[in-house]
């Protein structure tokens, strides 16, 4: 995390409202097309038999099996949410699939609607109640997506389905995450990655992409059961995973929340003025 002068600081960018982040992640973008840098190499899924068939064969046996068993668990964890958060326990929302489009996705809520002094949401992490950490620890919030497996928005292993709002955020190289289907998880395929924050995050996609084969879901899903068995393997994974990702420098390196220069607080400057004037 940079904090010095040339950056916005993490108080100031939980002050911040969604339209405003929405603003200044467009002005990031704007000045990355004018800049005209290189957008990467393109990639593609191997042609494979796996890929076009098996693949989604084995999500159909494992999500349809997982979700069959998972469904005891998943009413206990629906009564505990009702006494932890109230009414609704489940929250949807939509997320980037396979192309681009968008599908819904559903959880147990663990998340209060809680608010700051600006009435701006307060950060996820804040808002996270006691009982929503240890679903999240444990991985308990993901059995419901198991149902997005069988109906075919997700896969067992891919890269993780993202909120619409980074859609436009996307260089044309990681936009390219989106040629395959989104999965549950996609563990790091180099531990190096696992410490680049949302740089490294977008990289693995691409590098999954690149290397979808029957092989290497086998050793990304023991990877997977490996890091929801393993404490320290999870706290591994969520290193620098959190913030925003908010599109790319002059470098071509990925910006997130922690990098924005503060010269773009001027776009809402400039908007205050133009609403005054």
């Amino acid at each position: 995390m940079k904090e010095n002068a040339e950056y916005i600081t993490p108080d100031e960018w939980a002050h911040i409202s969604e339209d405003d982040r929405r603003r200044i992640a467009a002005a990031v973008r704007e000045e990355r097309r004018k800049d005209g840098a290189g957008q990467g190499k393109h990639v593609e899924p191997r042609p494979t038999f796996y890929v076009k068939y098996g693949k989604r064969a084995l999500d159909l046996l494992i999500g349809g099996l997982g979700f069959i068993v998972s469904l005891p668990v998943n009413l206990i964890l629906g009564v505990i949410t009702y006494f932890d958060v109230g009414w609704p326990i489940l929250f949807h929302q939509e997320r980037i699939g396979r192309g681009g489009k968008a599908f819904i996705m559903t959880k147990f809520r663990n998340m209060t609607n809680a608010v700051n002094e600006d009435n701006i949401l307060l950060q996820p992490e804040e808002r996270v109640t006691k009982w929503g950490r240890i679903v999240r620890k444990t991985s308990l919030d993901e059995l419901l997506n198991l149902w997005n497996v069988v109906k075919g928005d997700m896969s067992i292993i891919g890269p993780r389905p993202l909120t619409k709002k980074y859609l436009e955020r996307f260089s044309a190289y990681h936009a390219q995450r989106h040629l395959v289907r989104p999965g549950l998880e996609c563990p790091f395929h180099d531990r190096a990655a696992a410490r680049e924050g949302w740089q490294g995050r977008l990289d693995n996609d691409i590098w999954y992409v690149e290397n979808v084969s029957f092989f290497t879901d086998i050793r990304m899903f023991c990877l997977l059961v490996k890091k929801t068995l393993s404490k320290k393997e999870r706290a591994m994974s969520a290193t620098g995973q959190t913030g925003e990702f908010i599109g790319y420098g002059p470098d071509g390196r990925v910006m997130d929340e922690w990098s924005i220069p503060r010269r773009f607080l001027s776009v809402l400057d400039e908007e205050k003025e133009e609403v005054s004037a």
